[in-house]
């Protein structure tokens, strides 16, 4: 049946035994590995599967647009290479501070704005 067992929980009927620490240990690593291998990241996407990031023009805001869709108005693609991937990424935190004008050219933002 069951039993208390000397740590004071209770221990179902079998064995009584616990997982050792290297095969815990053994069980974490391995699920890192799988994660890391099969593309998944530790860090928020800036905008979720079918979607890419776009940004004011003229501003420090942002939105994700359906890769089907043109940007809406008063938005436009980031430049080619400094596309922000993840939140806090270098292209994350640099477009906190730039943006671009309405003619494609890259401006700093005023802070506030």
């Amino acid at each position: 049946m069951y039993g208390i067992s000397r740590i004071g929980r209770v221990a179902s009927a079998g064995s009584g035994r616990r997982p050792s620490r290297s095969a815990v240990g053994l069980a974490l690593a391995a699920a890192t590995v799988a994660a890391l291998t099969t593309g998944c990241s530790m860090e928020d996407a800036t905008c979720g599967g079918g979607e890419y990031p776009v940004m004011t023009i003229g501003g420090t805001g942002s939105a994700c647009v359906s890769d089907d869709e043109n940007p809406p108005k008063g938005y436009v693609r980031y430049p080619k290479g400094k596309v922000p991937e993840h939140v806090d990424d270098k292209w994350d935190v640099y477009w906190r501070t730039h943006s671009v004008d309405k003619d494609g050219r890259i401006i700093e933002v005023p802070a506030g704005s």
